[in-house]
């Protein structure tokens, strides 16, 4: 091949990143995207606003990737979130930084960054290829020879591939599991996929009362055959399945897994986590003396929203119609017991379709993590979501495609140029 060449598959944030730090290198990069436009993920991302990372401590964030965090500890060093933020400045793409670190475009849409992103390929030079799906990387002695396309079965020739297809979540925006396939054609392995950052059905009728209720400051723990396997703090959403929000989606890895191994999951909401049992026992005791001429239905104001009391009453068992002042210590206690340890039995994911990522994927123990190479077939990069990596909501899982892109990226056009 006298022209030197590096294909990369997939048009997603790490697929265009590690175009773009390629071609910079000088060497010829053909793009291809099944899609007949980039960025489709990111697109939707962050509900069309783009969360793209986060600006805490990048010290930190590994510790917010529950799917083999620390194999990313190389990619976050050569492009961490400032040098992300810059990135996207140098294209006009200013942010701002939400609650909890969230970083987004100033602009509140995520359009500037698939633009952005498109003007930088063009700037490098990739060429691109739309609505062309790939059948399978070629390999030849251990090392890449090229892909073939679907449609045609034209096999065009690389002496470098880059494979950032995405996981297998929101099939609609092109991430249908092609690289788990070309994975195992070439020998690798690939965990199991299961949706991650998903919202979670409930077998109760009642959470679906409470459609589009949005709980602020409560803890969600989730429990696996009657042990605690994991708590958040924060925001959750009632809606017409069951439960969603940023705490319930960082659960739901769990209970994906859980799920997976046939187990018995519940998800636990305590309403009130910033008071013990005694200060809240208290504090409903001042409610009820303060509205001591009232009944228990029109008692509650000060301590839950609205539309959440008569589900409360309901469960506690206790007639709505009852004065408070006649209202038992047990029956007290029982109340107590629903605000702190309100459960829910979850029966289902509400699957690929609509997960934010993708937990599992191409076995990290057979890529290089200080180069994004796989370890069994020279020439061949892996990069975002694709990898058995995922991280908790806030920014992380862009962070992590754009950084394993930059340095899948910019390793491919050093073994182009050294060894090829």
């Amino acid at each position: 091949m006298s022209v030197k060449k590096i294909i990369v598959v997939g048009g997603g944030a790490a697929g265009m990143m590690a175009a773009g730090q390629a071609a910079s290198k000088g060497i010829e990069v053909v793009l291809i995207e099944k899609k007949n436009r980039l960025g489709s993920k990111i697109a939707i991302s962050g509900k069309g606003r783009c969360n793209l990372t986060n600006a805490g401590d990048i010290a930190n964030f590994v510790n917010y990737y529950p799917g083999n965090g620390k194999f990313l500890f190389a990619s976050l060093k050569e492009l961490d979130n400032y040098a992300l933020i810059q990135f996207f400045e140098k294209y006009n793409v200013t942010t701002k930084i939400e609650r909890g670190g969230r970083v987004f475009p100033e602009a509140d849409d995520s359009e500037v960054i698939v633009k952005a992103l498109k003007k930088y390929l063009i700037d490098s030079g990739v060429n691109i290829i739309y609505g062309q799906a790939v059948k399978q990387v070629i390999v030849k002695n251990q090392s890449v020879y090229g892909i073939q396309l679907e449609g045609s079965g034209e096999i065009i020739k690389a002496n470098s591939v880059i494979v950032a297809t995405g996981g297998s979540s929101y099939p609609g925006t092109g991430s249908t599991g092609d690289g788990y396939l070309f994975a195992k054609q070439v020998g690798h392995k690939v965990i199991e996929p299961l949706p991650a950052l998903v919202p979670l059905r409930t077998m109760e009728e009642w959470p679906k009362t409470l459609q589009g209720l949005n709980l602020r400051n409560v803890t969600a723990s989730v429990w696996v055959n009657g042990r605690k396997k994991g708590e958040e703090f924060g925001e959750m959403l009632f809606t017409h399945f069951g439960v969603s929000g940023p705490i319930i989606l960082t659960l739901s890895r769990i209970a994906s897994f859980a799920l997976r191994d046939k187990h018995k999951i519940k998800i636990k909401i305590n309403l009130k986590p910033a008071l013990t049992r005694e200060q809240l026992d208290l504090r409903l005791q001042r409610d009820f003396n303060k509205y001591k001429n009232k009944q228990l239905h029109n008692s509650l104001d000060d301590l839950l929203p609205k539309s959440m009391i008569p589900v409360i009453i309901k469960l506690s068992e206790i007639n709505p119609e009852k004065p408070v002042n006649q209202i038992k210590k047990e029956e007290r206690k029982r109340l107590i017991a629903l605000l702190q340890e309100l459960d829910m039995t979850i029966t289902s994911t509400l699957g690929m379709g609509v997960a934010i990522v993708t937990s599992g994927g191409v076995d990290v123990k057979q890529i290089n993590p200080a180069t994004m190479e796989s370890r069994i077939v020279k020439g061949l990069f892996w990069a975002g979501e694709v990898i058995d990596i995922d991280g908790v909501t806030g920014g992380y899982n862009l962070q992590a495609a754009f950084s394993t892109g930059y340095k899948a990226g910019r390793r491919a056009a050093e073994y182009v140029l050294t060894t090829v």
